[in-house]
């Protein structure tokens, strides 16, 4: 495949360049498909489950613990972008979705296997993750990275601060949250830097087509602002035109008790590491948004469409 060096990196002139996307028909995965179809990327989405409108490779992650699992699913591919997570665990023993087996073992995998064959990996993970952490989530998505790097592969690390969008499960309750007229807020000095997931989509669709040799091993990622989270809900509750909203503080301890019950039973995006995360400080040492994008990131709150390169409805999912 011949290229030539642009301003935001490759272009690709003999042939498209194959990119499989893991996590494809979900809350990032779709973002990143819809803007590489519209570079003209061949597209292929690695998924659990069918769709019929996407080249659909299925595939769970929990089954893809070997290299050779996965070296002849990657024969014909360039790039490999790995946007899969799960917010808890599931399903039970050989089947289980593991924080060990998605976060941990089949991205260490994954990594190995295109080391072997000198394909480019890009890996989404996210800011704030630390091995001291009390939380498995952070402790799994931590150890997955450190993997990664050891691996030898050609890959980047793609750490996003906290996302905003149509779609997202976290990003829907914040919103939601946002419209009450008396919020619950915990006491806490932590910080995001919000971005819309479409941003996420772009910078990522961008970085496949450039040099990662002249990127960092890691790129941290984040909008226009660093808030607390009440001054998040304030700055998404603008975008209503509503009154300002009475936010009363919880303490610390409360909010923690909640998400060891939201865990047990499945509710709402509070989890025990979300909870862990928003204490700390999650936003990018150095922002490389702007750098992707060749712009300014977009204000959070806003309503983004989301299209492929056909214009057609991407269908919102999760993985």
């Amino acid at each position: 495949m011949q290229v030539k060096r642009s301003l935001v990196g490759y272009i690709f002139e003999s042939e498209k360049m194959k990119i499989l996307v893991l996590g494809g028909n979900g809350f990032i995965g779709r973002q990143i498909v819809a803007q590489l179809k519209t570079k003209g990327a061949e597209v292929l989405v690695g998924s659990r489950n069918a769709d019929a409108q996407e080249k659909i490779m299925q595939l769970r992650l929990e089954e893809m613990q070997g290299v050779q699992d996965w070296l002849p699913r990657l024969a014909d591919i360039d790039v490999v972008v790995n946007s899969v997570g799960i917010l808890r665990e599931r399903g039970f023993k050989n089947n289980r979705e593991s924080y060990e087996a998605i976060h941990t073992i089949a991205p260490a995998i994954l990594a190995e296997a295109c080391a072997q064959l000198g394909i480019r990996l890009v890996h989404i993970s996210a800011i704030g993750l630390s091995l001291s952490a009390k939380s498995q989530f952070i402790r799994s998505k931590y150890l997955g990275e450190q993997a990664i790097l050891a691996s030898g592969a050609n890959a980047t690390i793609v750490r996003p601060s906290l996302l905003d969008g149509e779609g997202g499960y976290g990003a829907k309750w914040f919103r939601r949250v946002s419209t009450w007229p008396v919020q619950f807020v915990m006491q806490s000095k932590g910080v995001v830097a919000p971005l819309q997931v479409s941003d996420l989509g772009e910078a990522v669709a961008n970085l496949c087509e450039m040099d990662f040799d002249a990127l960092p091993r890691a790129v941290e990622l984040g909008g226009n602002d660093i808030l607390t989270i009440p001054e998040y809900l304030k700055k998404l509750r603008a975008n209503y035109k509503l009154m300002p909203a009475l936010q009363l503080p919880v303490p610390k301890f409360v909010v923690r008790v909640f998400s060891h019950l939201f865990d047990v039973m499945a509710w709402t995006p509070l989890s025990f590491g979300h909870f862990e995360l928003m204490q700390g400080y999650n936003a990018p040492a150095v922002n490389m948004l702007p750098t992707l994008l060749g712009r300014k990131p977009m204000e959070v709150g806003a309503e983004v469409e989301v299209g492929n390169a056909l214009n057609d409805t991407v269908r919102v999912s999760t993985i």
